[in-house]
């Protein structure tokens, strides 16, 4: 459904002239300095898929969403929606697309909600009857009756992203691209909107390419991640396989119920990262020792009354591909 293949861009931005009449001489100067915000990434999403893209600040994300969108033209590479370049055919290819930028609205500032729909029904050619039947559904999806004769300007945020979400799904594209949908939202809010992505994807079979800075966003929607960083691919998997390949430490908490006698001259497989009363804090990397194995050790210095196991959260997974 969606290929991207050894797509690059690069920006050009002129040298800032230092001394006198520095702004004008900047402004009538030839000299630039490229910027290679994407550098050679390829990669393809099938019809149905969840994929986060996620990547620190300034890695690429946004400027790989509007070459996909059709937005910005690549420096080299293709992009291919259905077969079709979304550069060259972007009449055809934006029927198919619904897009979401979470720090601008597609929505018209001071016209109420409704009316903004209804101009965007009318550029998308949408028939009245269709219309009128997927504004219904949207509106029982995300609870939309109470916002429709509101003026944009005077939504909350989290309204404003639900009216947002439903103006790209009113033409019913295929695919959605979503540039950070959750920012700035409150734990109810995103709650909502993750619902209504997850419906979207199970439901309806969409097709979704995710950017966002929550990894919880990242952890409970998407099945498969793309990492990105300095403009190129760094990983692209599930989130289990991407846990693995970092090898970041289980933390083991072992409860005895009398004293812990930790030998101090054994050659362990793993480390003892704390001891606090009768509690013990272990950490081993699964990948090269077993959990059971750690407990057949841990087991000869008392009497075990409890195990806990906490795996790294995600966000020092990502950290770790970021380095």
């Amino acid at each position: 459904m969606i290929t991207v293949t050894n797509l690059r861009k690069t920006f050009h931005t002129p040298l800032v002239q230092e001394g006198r009449f520095s702004g004008l001489r900047t402004l009538f100067s030839r000299a630039y300095k490229e910027k290679e915000a994407v550098r050679d990434i390829s990669f393809e999403i099938e019809s149905g898929e969840f994929v986060g893209y996620i990547g620190p600040n300034g890695a690429g994300k946004s400027t790989t969403i509007k070459m996909l969108t059709g937005i910005l033209h690549p420096t080299s590479g293709e992009v291919l929606i259905h077969g079709l370049s979304p550069q060259k055919h972007r009449r055809r290819v934006v029927g198919k697309l619904g897009v979401v930028f979470g720090q601008r609205s597609q929505l018209w500032w001071d016209l109420p909600v409704k009316d903004s729909y209804e101009i965007l029904i009318a550029m998308y050619r949408v028939e009245e009857s269709v219309s009128r039947r997927r504004l219904g559904e949207l509106n029982e999806l995300l609870e939309l009756k109470e916002l429709l004769d509101m003026p944009v300007r005077k939504l909350s945020l989290g309204q404003r992203m639900r009216a947002d979400l439903a103006a790209s799904m009113l033409h019913d594209p295929d695919i959605l691209f979503l540039d950070e949908p959750t920012i700035g939202l409150d734990v109810v809010a995103k709650k909502n909107i993750r619902s209504f992505l997850q419906t979207l994807n199970q439901d309806f079979g969409k097709t979704i390419l995710l950017t966002t800075h929550d990894m919880d966003d990242i952890e409970q929607l998407c099945k498969r991640v793309v990492v990105i960083n300095h403009g190129q691919i760094g990983y692209d998997g599930s989130i289990d396989t991407l846990r693995d390949r970092i090898g970041l430490p289980t933390m083991m908490k072992i409860t005895y119920r009398g004293n812990i006698n930790v030998p101090a001259s054994w050659d362990l497989p793993f480390r003892v990262v704390g001891q606090e009363a009768n509690v013990l804090t272990i950490a081993c990397n699964r990948q090269e020792l077993k959990a059971m194995d750690v407990l057949r050790i841990v087991s000869l210095w008392g009497d075990m009354d409890d195990v806990h196991m906490e795996e790294p959260e995600f966000e020092e997974v990502i950290h770790g591909v970021y380095q």
